[in-house]
């Protein structure tokens, strides 16, 4: 994407409501803007930036892809879920962990920027929560909190987005996944 389109685009994006923003994605790329909520301004702005990059919506420009390199009928797919409660502890560790490991720092260095809050690194698993307690307008416990449970609720969609979109993987989860997981290669190499 050239970087003078994305400034141009993100410009006239700046005072204007998701809600418009979609609304005018509505007029160039109407199939596109069906895809998406009124409310994901990162999503419409990519699809305003994309259109005025290349003059042609995202739609057509997705319905050009290439064939996949592997026949999915020909490969073996799994998808491997931890249980719940698992998973959810294992973010909060990861989180713990990025925290001692400088994750404050890296945010206090973002802020300090002046970087558009609708960029995706603006938007990562706990920077704005992180970026408000150094504003003050939360403590750092509830930062760290409100990051972990954003990154628990991503997770969430992550397996939804595969229950519905990943028919064909064989599913793994719970517990001894291990074991399940090494069962079911034997069963497809067998």
């Amino acid at each position: 994407m050239p970087a003078e389109v994305r400034a141009k685009v993100r410009e006239g994006a700046r005072s204007r409501p998701p809600q418009e923003l979609h609304a005018e994605l509505a007029r160039i790329d109407p199939i596109t803007a069906s895809r998406l909520r009124p409310s994901d301004p990162q999503r419409i702005l990519r699809a305003l930036e994309i259109f005025a990059a290349t003059g042609r919506s995202l739609a057509q420009l997705q319905g050009a892809r290439t064939p996949p390199l592997l026949d999915p009928a020909a490969c073996p797919a799994f998808f491997i879920a931890p249980s719940r409660p698992e998973l959810f502890a294992r973010i909060n560790a990861r989180f713990d962990k990025m925290i001692e490991a400088g994750a404050l720092d890296e945010a206090r260095a973002l802020g300090s920027r002046g970087l558009d809050p609708l960029l995706p690194v603006m938007r990562a698993h706990g920077v704005p929560h992180l970026l408000s307690f150094f504003d003050g307008r939360m403590s750092l416990d509830e930062a760290i909190e409100r990051g972990k449970s954003d990154t628990r609720h991503y997770a969430k969609r992550q397996v939804t987005f595969a229950r519905h979109q990943l028919p064909g993987f064989l599913w793994l989860e719970g517990e001894d996944m291990e074991t399940r997981t090494l069962a079911a290669l034997e069963q497809v190499f067998a």
